[in-house]
């Protein structure tokens, strides 16, 4: 088993959330409620994989607050 971090946004006009993983292309998706867009990002996740282990372009690192 292999863990792969997300990065969550909420979109203000839908109020759906947004996650994709950083560097593996074609790991988004989005749902109504947290647990909804796990299970999405699961599923693309897992389909993407069928093809082979991804050469990850990126990796995460963190967050960092910026006071202006």
């Amino acid at each position: 088993m292999k863990n792969f971090t997300a990065i969550v946004e909420k979109d203000s006009e839908t109020g759906f959330y947004v996650g994709y993983v950083p560097g593996f292309p074609g790991a988004h998706s989005q749902g109504e409620s947290l647990d909804e867009l796990q299970k999405n990002l699961h599923e693309v996740i897992e389909m993407l994989l069928e093809d082979g282990e991804p050469k990850l372009e990126t990796e995460f690192v963190g967050t960092q607050t910026i006071a202006v």
